[in-house]
């Protein structure tokens, strides 16, 4: 069998054999199944060609059986006729009839355009398409629309069939205007192939003028949208302003009312007598019978005759009322193959929140009784149908009922534990030990029963004995050991321990306890038992560590926690540093404070890495101590000690911690620790001195400062503080020695100037002036010595020194602001107002946004009765400086008090913590007589700036008015602790010659006083 391939893609098979074949008998056969010459055949074999003798054999040319050969035509020159272009619509190409008017039969009227009546030249006639001949030869044309038929005509035409197109044919979409020129020729691969290219082409620049054609785009529809924006973009920012509404704001806006024309429209009304029935029927309604009936006479009076019940289909109210419960089943059950499923749970669930109010709950508990009996009889095994079934029926009121079925469902699900005890609850109290006692037969290993069976026990021995029956059933439960052990004496309970500990080895709480009850010697061998059958239990080793301590054993507590934690790294647990820690907290709080301490140095390091130590312990131990574990506290900082010994910040944290939990032995121990090791931090040796001073013991500190001055010679602070120690305890002459070999050794500005604070206690003006007039040669840059000048010479009143005092100063220092200010108060003095306000507009443009400038020019201004003015400054001065606290703080106390909330509100949105605008709002708060956000608000004060006593005298003040005793002690304790030094009033009462040596509850109280008078004097000037 050959196969032979025809030049249109059709397979011949061919019943040749070819060993027996020649090649001429094959192309016969070719010839006659197919009808092609022998001359045209062209046969090949893969892709050579086979060529041979006529009576060669094609078994000798390669062919065998099965091959398939292919069979080729040679094209000799010429092409094919031109298919004649399929017209589109026949009509088109016909010739009208004669004298045809377009719309005639529709009654439609003509009417003459330009193409009607042609060009200036005339055109010739289109030819008759349908007469076109296969080869391109057209026939004579038909009559045009034109004036006649010339000869010019005629050869145009014939020139027309000549080109084999029309030139007046239609734009063609694909082909545009050669569609004549290509009307004949075929739409190829070739063709495809070409579109195919020249498409990609077009992608490609289109993709290349994609990102100019987007931008374009965007800008168009931008400024389309800019130039027509939409309804919800035009009230957009009165939409933002809606969040500053209040909630009476926006209740107290209008609804908006229906204004629809259908609405305004006068409805008609029409009004219709009332029949006379109805009306009857309401007297009747409304009167009052007191005679009886006569056919309820005849009855006695004791029937109701049926004419005057009204009468209701109970069907219908039954059924109604039951669709609801009908629809909610109808959610919870589905037929399965004739079974109903209900979720039990749910529906039990359900029940226990069901209370029966009224007829409808009676029909849905009917329905319900109807589903759960289905439930029950097709699958009768399943505990949960009963007991939903006893819980609906006790619901319903019919105990008796549910016992019944509690029962049933003991028989048919005996080996449940659920319906035993829902049957044992549902029994009444004599029958309960009856029923519990045949579910402990039925299920004698269910630890629920047991306890649920000593439960109903009323007496602790009969507890008991029910509990020891249940261990003799159950040995291993965990639960009836715990229970029985709770109900014995300490005795019993330890030898009842002895044995959970048999029947339960794997159990550490029964080993912990039985370790607890035994002796220190027995309690060792408990816990070396129980580590030898829970070897990965941490809980162990840590009560041993307990039990060591606890009989003072203290140098061996150490040892079992480090023996411990290894052995627990040898049986492969991971040691979790947090969970180790969390167990050191726990013995702290147990008293085990040694214990705590073990931990800690063990298993601090674990897990840490050497550059993360120092930040991690100090990490941890503030941790702990916000928690209230002082002692792991204490016990890490010790530790990090051992490893740093010379890092200042860890000793004077762990000096921190002494000094906020410790005792002052404590303290005075660490510091001196920690001075050994840090003799050079001079911190360290000033709080030693100083908690020595605290504590009463003056010549103590002094001997801590001559300890620090030999360590650290030339420390400018040690004098210092040598020096305020002194000054302190009255006594004046060792400070002023202190200060004069301090001034000798050559002692910075800070030196001369508590030289002259000393001269001013003693009242030497002269060698006060004296030292400020040395000091000023030597630092004339330092502000606070032109600034002591100054008021020494105001002091003594002489106004022309002070004044040139001030200018010198502001000459060396122009930027500092308290000399500026003590100018202008000065000439405010003097020359008055004008002067100053010249003298604080030199200082504003010398130190451009600064708040207190600003403000002491307003308070000038409002001092000499210009409150317009001081507005104006006001708002300059609020645009120059948005953020400052003290001037919004200001600001709200100068404008009137219906507008100081809105103030207010201002001025937390744009300096929210700061304590100045906090302390305003609060007096806000106060003044409205709103005593709990008040108090808030002066906390929240003086918990962001302790430092200032402002703060603190207003907060005492308020206490004061409206707080109790306990409030007011709590603050003066906390004013004292903070020990201000800052604010308006504070520094003017501190620094006063006559305060100087007062403590801070005497300051406190002082600027209590100076802070009514000045509320006094402004509701004087108000009123």
């Amino acid at each position: 069998m050959i196969f032979v391939q025809s030049f249109d893609n059709k397979t011949l098979i061919l019943n040749l054999n070819p060993n027996t074949t020649t090649f001429e008998t094959l192309k016969l056969q070719i010839e006659r199944d197919l009808g092609i010459p022998l001359s045209l055949q062209r046969i090949f074999l893969n892709p050579r060609r086979l060529i041979g003798d006529e009576s060669t054999l094609i078994a000798e040319l390669g062919v065998r059986s099965n091959s398939a050969l292919t069979l080729h035509l040679p094209l000799f020159g010429g092409m094919q006729a031109p298919v004649p272009p399929k017209p589109r619509l026949e009509f088109l190409n016909t010739k009208p009839p004669p004298n045809y008017v377009a719309g005639l039969g529709r009654g439609a009227t003509g009417f003459t355009t330009r193409s009607d009546i042609g060009p200036a030249r005339a055109a010739p006639d289109l030819p008759d398409r349908s007469a076109t001949t296969v080869g391109g030869a057209a026939a004579p044309g038909g009559i045009g629309r034109g004036r006649g038929k010339g000869g010019a005509e005629e050869e145009e035409e014939d020139d027309g069939d000549e080109k084999g197109y029309d030139e007046n044919q239609k734009f063609d979409e694909f082909e545009g205007n050669d569609v004549g020129l290509f009307a004949s020729a075929e739409y190829d691969e070739d063709d495809k192939e070409a579109d195919a290219v020249w498409e990609a082409i077009d992608k490609r620049m289109d993709s290349r003028r994609k990102d100019r054609r987007e931008a374009r785009l965007k800008q168009e529809i931008e400024k389309y949208r800019a130039s027509n924006p939409k309804i919800t973009e035009q009230f957009a920012d009165l939409k933002r302003k809606l969040c500053t509404l209040s909630a009476q704001e926006w209740d107290s806006i209008p609804e908006i009312g229906d204004y629809s024309l259908r609405n305004k429209k006068r409805r008609f009304e029409s009004f219709v007598p009332v029949p006379d029935t109805l009306l009857e029927k309401a007297r009747q309604e409304q009167e009052h019978v007191t005679a009886l009936d006569p056919r309820s006479r005849a009855a006695g009076g004791t029937e109701t005759p049926w004419a005057q019940t009204p009468v209701t289909d109970l069907t219908a109210v039954g059924e109604g009322r039951g669709t609801v419960l009908s629809l909610k089943l109808d959610r919870l059950s589905d037929s399965v193959s004739g079974l109903t499923v209900v979720d039990p749970k749910g529906y039990l669930t359900d029940l226990k929140s069901m209370k029966i109010t009224s007829d409808a709950e009676i029909s849905d508990i009917k329905k319900a009784r109807l589903l759960l009996k289905s439930v029950t009889q097709t699958n009768p095994k399943h505990p949960p149908g009963w007991i939903a079934a006893a819980r609906l029926e006790e619901v319903a009121g019919k105990i008796q009922a549910a016992r019944q079925l509690i029962h049933k469902g003991c028989e048919e699900c005996p080996k449940n534990e659920d319906v035993w005890l829902e049957a044992c609850r549902l029994a009444s109290p004599d029958e309960a030990k009856a029923v519990i006692s045949k579910g402990v037969k039925a299920i004698p290993n269910s630890v629920k029963l047991w306890m649920q069976a000593a439960k109903l026990e009323h007496d602790d021995v009969n507890k008991s004995r029910v509990l020891r029956k249940g261990l003799e059933l159950i040995p291993d439960s965990v639960r009836l050991w715990k229970a029985v052990v709770e109900l014995a004496n300490e005795e019993d309970a330890r030898l009842l321990l002895q044995r959970a500990v048999e029947c339960c080895p794997l159990h550490v709480e029964l080993w912990l306890a039985l370790a607890r009850l035994e002796t220190y010697d027995n309690a060792k061998k408990v816990l070396n038992k129980a580590r030898e059958k829970l070897s990965k239990e941490p809980a162990i080793w840590i009560t041993a560590a307990k039990l060591e301590e606890a009989n003072g054993n203290t140098a061996m507590v150490g040892k079992i926690i480090e023996r411990g934690i290894r052995a627990l790294q040898r049986e492969g647990l991971e040691i979790d540093r947090e969970v180790w820690m969390k167990e050191a907290e726990a013995a702290e709080r147990a008293g085990s404070v040694a214990t705590c301490q073990a931990i800690v140095r063990n298993t601090i390091g674990i897990g840490v890495e050497e550059e993360d130590r120092k930040r991690t312990w100090v990490a941890d131990a503030e941790e702990c101590k916000k928690r209230g574990s002082i002692e792991t506290a204490r016990a890490i900082y010790a530790h990090a000690l051992t490893v740093f010994l010379t890092k200042k910040s860890i000793w004077l944290k762990a000096a921190q911690l002494e000094k906020s939990h410790g005792t002052r032995e404590s303290l005075d121990a660490l510091l001196r620790k920690a001075v050994t090791y840090r003799p050079q931090a001079e911190v360290l040796w000033l709080m030693g001195a100083k908690e020595k001073w605290l504590a009463g013991d003056v010549p103590a500190a002094r001997a801590i400062l001559q300890e620090a001055y030999a360590a650290i010679p030339n420390s400018e602070e040690i004098w210092l503080a040598a020096f305020k120690l002194e000054f302190e305890n009255h006594e004046p002459e060792r400070a002023r020695m202190l200060l004069a070999k301090a001034r000798e050794r050559g002692g910075t500005e800070r030196v001369w100037m508590k030289s002259a604070i000393v001269e001013r206690e003693l009242g030497n003006t002269g060698e006060e002036r004296r030292l400020l007039g040395e000091g000023l040669k030597l630092f004339p840059s330092f502000f606070k010595l032109w600034l002591m000048l100054g008021q020494l010479e105001e002091r003594l009143g002489d106004f022309e020194k002070a004044k040139e005092a001030y200018d010198s100063g502001l000459k060396h220092c122009p930027s500092c602001i308290s000399l500026w200010l003590s100018l202008s108060h000065l000439e405010e003095k003097m020359s008055g107002l004008s002067k100053a306000r010249a003298v604080l507009t030199m200082a504003r443009k010398k130190n451009p946004q600064n708040p207190e400038l600003w403000l002491a020019a307003v308070r000038a201004e409002s001092r000499h009765g210009n409150k317009k003015e001081a507005d104006i400054l006001m708002a300059k001065a609020l645009q120059e400086c948005p953020t400052s606290g003290i001037l919004w703080a200001a600001s709200i106390e100068m404008v009137p008090r219906p507008q100081r909330k809105t103030k207010s509100l201002d001025a937390l949105k744009k300096c929210d913590h700061d304590p100045h605008v906090i302390a305003a709002v609060a007096k806000l708060f106060w003044l409205d007589r709103k005593v709990d956000k008040a108090r808030t608000w002066l906390n929240r004060a003086v918990t962001l700036a302790p430092d200032i006593g402002d703060f603190w005298a207003l907060y005492y003040k308020f206490e004061l008015q409206h707080g109790s005793e306990e409030n007011q002690k709590e603050v003066l304790r906390r004013c004292v602790a903070a020990e201000p030094k800052h604010g308006e009033k504070w520094q003017v009462i501190s620094k006063a010659v006559e305060n100087s040596h007062l403590p801070s509850e005497a300051i406190l109280k002082k600027a209590v006083v100076a802070i009514g008078k000045e509320e006094s004097v402004a509701e004087s000037i108000k009123g």
